[in-house]
């Protein structure tokens, strides 16, 4: 080789710029790193967010004998914070048992009800949130086989609205009556294929006067029929045993009609009576029940449908010390169970109309609820279930009452599903952007780490 070319050569690799090995080896440690970093919290993020759905979305078989061992729990308790809602997965199946009231978590917002639901044979509870002073058994029903609830839903217009506790769906209906400011559930039929509904509408611009209206509402379809109209509205609607007649109150009047809102018969009830509750047609159908209050004791009695005659006090113990009872139906045994309402301390003594239920059963008045059995030829009341103070009103499904069946009760508590699955997911969620905006020194971190590492095994090496 020359001189010439020799000097060439060293011009040329002169004005070559030099290759920045040790900074091009840097970045490329840093972005190796990143983006493991980053896949990382994406895989952390998925496994969080599996963690949080797949328990949600796990289905349990519920078949048609779902309700085979359906009892009524011995005790109910407030559902703990973070419970799954009624819609979340897995599904419940049917309940046993709706209550609603005033207690610590079972409010939210602004004074909305919480709705508790009690599985059928087991104590997983569910919630649905429903509107304000929400009265289960009332304008929030349980239907007869547990498997739906209906409650009122306001939202742009008045409607019910119906949760399907098997599959999670939900659906609203209507009952058409125009004006209404106010709809709500009032009852199922026994087979559950309709439902009543009542609504409150306006008599006058102003809103100053209402009246009550009652409509049947077929579920199949779009069938509706009008029941009653009163100024007074109507209370304490009770289907007959086959579905096929329909008992209500309007004041101190009971009103039989059949499901196309022909009426039967009508009657006056004797002083210091009132009809039972839903439960208050014999299981025979040839009698209706009524509850009567003497000094400050509830007992059942029995009248002609067809004509209120009396037919005479039932061999069943008086309940005392209470503010009202409700007859949700009847056992295998013959027994009535009925729902004991305890007064609040602030409750009065005494109200302006002596068997104004709406007043009586109102949240202020009530402090909690019983379930008893009156049974046949018995002494005193049997207690089949408990519940918290600020527990104001409950509903169980006509198949629990039916078989008569009762279970010792364990209620969760501490803190629900939902409230664990948040927290994963948050904290995840939080891991995953800390570690992405500090990427550049966690890389660093690593490189100098593995560096270090490096040295160490070299040194020993040596």
């Amino acid at each position: 080789m020359t001189a010439r070319l020799r000097e060439v050569l060293h011009t040329a690799a002169a004005d070559i710029p030099a290759y920045p090995v040790y900074e091009q080896a840097l970045a490329t440690a840093r972005r190796h790193r990143r983006r493991t970093v980053l896949a990382a919290g994406a895989v952390l993020v998925l496994v969080a967010l599996a963690g949080a759905v797949l328990p949600l979305a796990r289905t349990p078989a519920v078949g048609p004998a779902a309700g085979v061992d359906a009892a009524l729990p011995d005790r109910v308790s407030v559902p703990p914070f973070g419970s799954l809602h009624a819609t979340d997965r897995p599904r419940l199946g049917p309940a046993s048992v709706i209550f609603t009231g005033q207690a610590p978590g079972l409010m939210y917002g602004d004074e909305g009800s919480i709705i508790a639901v009690v599985g059928a044979d087991a104590d997983r509870y569910r919630i649905i949130k429903g509107e304000r002073e929400a009265l289960a058994g009332g304008d929030t029903v349980l239907s007869p086989d547990g498997r739906r609830i209906a409650f009122r839903s306001v939202g742009l217009a008045p409607r019910v609205e119906i949760v399907d506790l098997v599959t999670g769906r939900s659906r609203t209906v209507s009952s058409g009556v125009p004006g209404t400011v106010l709809t709500g559930p009032a009852g199922w039929s026994p087979d559950g294929r309709a439902l009543l509904v009542g609504d409150t509408v306006p008599t006058n611009p102003e809103r100053s006067a209402y009246r009550g209206m009652l409509s049947i509402v077929w579920l199949d379809g779009n069938r509706r029929t009008r029941l009653a109209d009163e100024p007074e509205g109507f209370a304490s609607p009770a289907f007959a045993p086959d579905g096929a007649r329909l008992a209500f109150q309007t004041g101190r009047t009971v009103t039989v009609t059949d499901l196309d809102g022909r009426r039967l018969s009508s009657f006056t009830l004797a002083p210091e009576t009132e009809l039972a509750g839903k439960g208050a047609w014999s299981t025979d159908g040839q009698a209706l029940t009524v509850t009567r209050l003497d000094g400050d004791r509830w007992s059942l009695r029995q009248i002609d449908p067809a004509t209120g005659r009396d037919l005479g006090a039932m061999d069943t113990p008086a309940v005392s010390g209470v503010t009202a009872i409700q007859l949700l139906g009847w056992a295998a045994d013959g027994s009535a169970w009925v729902v004991a309402y305890q007064p609040a301390p602030n409750a009065p003594a005494t109200f302006d109309v002596p068997l104004n239920m709406g007043e009586r059963l109102a949240y202020g008045n009530v402090g909690t609820v019983r379930v008893l059995a009156l049974g046949r030829g018995a002494e005193v009341p049997t207690t089949l279930l408990t519940a918290p103070q600020d527990v104001v009103s409950i509903d169980v499904s006509n198949d629990v009452i039916h078989s008569g069946r009762t279970r010792g009760a364990s209620p969760p508590h501490g803190v629900g599903p939902r409230f664990w699955y948040w927290a994963v997911l948050i904290t995840v969620l939080v891991a995953g952007i800390a570690a992405y905006r500090n990427r550049e020194g966690l890389a660093l971190w690593f490189h100098n780490r593995r560096a270090r590492q490096a040295r160490r095994r070299g040194g020993r090496s040596s």
